[in-house]
């Protein structure tokens, strides 16, 4: 069951803006892409419940779009259809009934597919939250070359036993889907596994959702989420050769 953490915060729900172009069909989903399109490396990124539609964090301010050396795409796992909490009608225990992460698993196949059929080699994933759960299929099915994990929700610790590639798990201090007695439990099995590269870590002071869901006026918030997003990119920059 998720959290009330989950969907605490939320963003403001405004699809403008961004560096990048909305296509109706990558890999059989609407997506907003950016980044280099000659590009050989690529990155998916899979959002947290609010889904695609919160751009000033997540497509508008993530800092990958800008180096320009991979092609990123963000898939619309939900279809048009983000979790909104104004909805008393569907909360989020009945919203994910029909957006398990399982299924969007199955529906991040093709887009990884169609990346490889642009003649992309290297495919790395970061997944928020909701999201993690669907980076971590595709890092146990061995989809892509590298993962990161931001603030996982529904990840345990034997999916982490069965991941393939390079991992980064980066988690909040107070966190109730993914604490840091979990967090660290993640890190013990993957230094257990010395096939695996691994970096985790925990940052001190954020909660749950933290490196996406923020206020742009509040520096120290601005601040952790940068640093994830740094992180996240150094680990690409590492792994995705």
């Amino acid at each position: 069951m998720a959290s009330s953490q989950c969907c605490d915060n939320p963003p403001a729900l405004n699809p403008a803006g961004g560096e990048g172009k909305v296509v109706d069909s990558f890999g059989g989903l609407k997506a907003y892409v950016a980044g280099s399109e000659d590009s050989k490396a690529a990155v998916v990124l899979v959002a947290d419940v609010f889904g695609t539609c919160s751009p000033p964090p997540l497509l508008k301010s993530v800092p990958i779009f800008r180096l320009g050396q991979y092609f990123v795409v963000v898939p619309d796992f939900f279809h048009g259809d983000p979790f909104t909490p104004d909805n008393a009608e569907r909360p989020i225990y009945e919203w994910l009934k029909s957006h398990t992460p399982e299924k969007g698993f199955e529906e991040a196949k093709p887009v990884i597919a169609a990346l490889k059929e642009k003649g992309i080699s290297a495919i790395g994933a970061a997944g928020y939250c909701w999201g993690a759960k669907v980076v971590v299929e595709l890092a146990k099915a061995h989809e892509i070359q590298a993962a990161v994990l931001l603030h996982p929700s529904f990840v345990a610790v034997d999916d982490i036993k069965e991941v393939k590639c390079p991992i980064s798990i980066l988690g909040a201090e107070i966190d109730k889907m993914s604490p840091p007695e979990l967090v660290k439990q993640f890190e013990q099995v993957l230094s257990a596994n010395s096939g695996v590269a691994h970096f985790v870590k925990i940052f001190p002071g954020v909660s749950h959702g933290w490196s996406v869901r923020y206020s742009l006026d509040d520096a120290a918030a601005v601040k952790s989420a940068e640093e994830a997003l740094a992180d996240m990119i150094d680990w690409f920059n590492k792994n995705l050769k």
